[in-house]
């Protein structure tokens, strides 16, 4: 996948945690939380599939995407992912 702004949601291996965060690099930024070479959240609950991600041709408005999703109920975040991908399978290697 090309550079451009994403926002995307994260799990763990029993779906218990969710992470969402924004980027303009998907592809190597999921790698990073793969690897664990990004500290903090990811690494600490090992989330490291990636369940849902929508892509913007802007940055301004890929950030106030992440702010919506992460403001908004677990149960949202929940549908985003059915909705896009209900068997909550890891699309990194579709990127």
């Amino acid at each position: 996948m090309e550079k451009l702004p994403c926002v995307y949601i994260m799990t763990n291996n029993t779906n218990s945690v969710l992470y969402t965060g924004v980027t303009s690099h998907l592809k190597k930024r999921v790698y990073k939380h793969k690897e664990k070479i990004t500290g903090g959240f990811t690494k600490k609950y090992n989330a490291h599939k990636l369940v849902y991600y929508e892509v913007f041709q802007d940055m301004k408005a890929a950030i106030a995407r992440e702010k919506q999703i992460k403001n908004g109920s677990r149960q949202k975040k929940v549908d985003l992912i059915d909705n896009m991908n209900a068997e909550w399978v890891d699309l990194y290697e579709l990127l």
